[in-house]
């Protein structure tokens, strides 16, 4: 899917997706999609919506629960993005770079307990001698 979408080009990826879903309401790779378009448009709200029934019918996917992190970080929730997150992470997600630099995640990274955290995650993982 294209980073660079019109309004119109959202507009009909959106319908699109919602029809797939009506059909096969447990389509988690149409889901994704759709999140991610919600999002884009600046519907977080829906975008939200679709990472939690994502997270329902995935509960270990390390990127689910990322993006459920990132869609809570975007509310303004930070407790719910910061547990969200660190499932991500105890379920396999490793993506370090990428977290650090997320938009969607800019709430959270200035949380205290956040950046403990992901400084202990990174220290663990280091290998021995390096910091």
């Amino acid at each position: 899917m294209s980073e660079h979408l019109s309004k119109d080009e959202i507009e009909f990826e959106i319908a699109f997706f919602n029809g797939l879903i009506e059909k096969n309401q447990n389509f988690a790779e149409a889901l994704v999609a759709l999140g991610d378009l919600y999002t884009k448009a600046g519907m977080i709200k829906e975008g939200l919506a679709v990472d939690e029934r994502l997270v329902q019918l995935r509960p270990s996917d390390p990127i689910a629960l990322y993006n459920l992190g990132c869609s809570y970080s975007l509310m303004g929730d930070i407790d719910k993005a910061f547990r969200s997150v660190k499932k991500a992470i105890n379920c396999g997600y490793t993506d370090f770079y990428h977290m650090e630099r997320d938009a969607d995640l800019s709430n959270l990274r200035q949380d205290r307990r956040f950046q403990q955290y992901i400084s202990r995650i990174k220290n663990r993982k280091a290998p021995e001698g390096v910091e």
